[in-house]
């Protein structure tokens, strides 16, 4: 059996479930650390959450502590696909929207707004998830396939075709048992800026306020968020659902399966699905918060099948790697490119319309890309900024900053949430 089709069992109709890593993990400073959980925003009614850590209580007195969300999770893995050795695997989508950002970066995936507001790129997305809502995958594989991988969902996409894609890869960390701790503290300052009359003594509550943000008096900071005692431990628990890849299709134009262009497009998410799961985990996830494997604990790494069967799994980062690589090239990754950030496109969307100034260019600071326009007739003068996105013409040709913008220059400029969207040189 050659290695691209060493797999295959797991993609067929009756294959296992999923695989399954269970990994008990511990604070750097040992089993009985205190550790770090995530912290969440107060929910609308505080009643039902206050906000804090996310810890479930139970009526035996058990607790479960929310050390790293899905999503968290999911977002710390995907940005391996753009490091060496692994960006071949998929395409390498970047935005220029103030600098460069990789698509593998953007929290919601294909659904991101960054995608919506970008030229070019918006339309081939709208167009996968037109296609992957009527059971044809291939063209978002093409384009963003750790959207299959980590799930998407097209949720501001056009009415009847917000398409919402499960996470395949599923990994989540809890602490068991937990003991909350709560933690004071006290701020000094370097001197007595009152007392040695470097300051006004405060007169009102907003005067003290002042004083105690900027650091000039004395600040107690007392009983917040301590970390926790994991008493029952900590668990890394991460799901490949093979179930819900094999739903993965390629489909004709009438609607057929493609059996061949299904197997390629299956493996290619299957071999990214396990260098996923097998990626090798940061012990940092926040500050206080240091984890890596309880080696007295064993873990468990498992192929579950449909009948509940489980079966102790053999498989290392770099085999998946390589298997990932061999499916990868008999898929024919996708091409990946550069687009432009499309301020017009985020001011239509957030309801701002775009302001539209003309006047001679006044004083130019290269170096910022920013300049002063002078609209004349007793106007004020207008400070304008620029970012990578900017569009620069003369007439209908497309141009560039220092052949439009050039003291004396009349041009017209499009202003959008404070920045300029386009930049056109007009005829004396």
């Amino acid at each position: 059996m050659n290695d691209i089709a060493r797999y295959d069992a797991w993609l067929d109709d009756l294959g296992p479930a999923a695989v399954v890593i269970r990994q008990p993990l511990a604070p750097v400073e040992g089993a009985d650390g205190v550790l770090f959980p995530a912290t969440f925003a107060a929910a609308e009614d505080k009643t039902k959450f206050a906000g804090g850590y996310n810890i479930d209580v139970f009526p035996d007195g058990k607790s479960v502590c929310l050390v790293d969300s899905v999503g968290s999770q999911a977002n710390r893995i995907e940005p391996i696909f753009a490091k060496p050795g692994y960006s071949e695997l998929v395409p390498q989508v970047l935005i220029r929207a103030g600098h460069l950002v990789n698509l593998l970066d953007a929290g919601h995936r294909a659904g991101d707004a960054i995608v919506r507001c970008s030229h070019g790129l918006n339309e081939a997305v709208q167009a996968a998830f037109k296609e992957a809502g009527r059971g044809n995958a291939e063209s978002l594989a093409k384009i963003a396939p750790t959207s299959l991988v980590f799930g998407a969902w097209n949720s501001r996409g056009e009415k009847g075709y917000q398409a919402k894609l499960p996470r395949l890869v599923a990994s989540t960390i809890r602490a068991y048992d937990v003991r909350r701790l709560s933690r004071s503290a006290q701020y000094n300052p370097a001197t007595e800026y009152v007392e040695h009359k470097l300051l006004a003594e405060p007169g009102d509550k907003k005067t003290a306020d002042a004083y105690a943000e900027r650091g000039f008096v004395h600040v107690p900071a007392s009983a917040s968020h301590g970390g926790v005692i994991a008493t029952g431990g900590v668990r890394r628990d991460a799901t490949l659902s093979l179930a819900a890849l094999r739903l993965l299709a390629v489909r004709e134009a009438d609607g057929t399966l493609s059996p061949d262009r299904t197997q390629a497009l299956r493996r290619y998410i299957l071999g990214l699905s396990l260098v996923a799961l097998t990626a090798p985990q940061s012990a940092y996830l926040r500050q206080g918060c240091n984890l890596v494997p309880d080696l007295d604990q064993p873990g468990e790494f498992k192929l579950v099948h449909g009948n509940g069967r489980r079966e102790d799994l053999t498989l290392t980062h770099d085999e998946a790697l390589a298997y990932a690589r061999v499916a990868a090239t008999a898929f024919a990754v996708g091409p990946g490119g550069t687009f432009d950030f499309d301020t017009k496109a985020a001011a239509a969307e957030t309801g701002a319309a775009a302001e539209k100034v003309k006047g001679k260019v006044g004083e130019v600071d290269a170096a910022a890309r920013a300049f002063k326009l002078k609209p004349g007739r007793g106007k004020p003068d207008v400070e304008v900024g620029t970012t990578d996105a900017t569009v620069y013409a003369k007439g209908d040709a497309e141009s560039t900053f220092d052949a439009v913008v050039a003291t004396g220059n009349t041009v017209e400029v499009e202003m959008v949430g404070g920045s300029a969207a386009k930049v056109k040189a007009v005829a004396r």
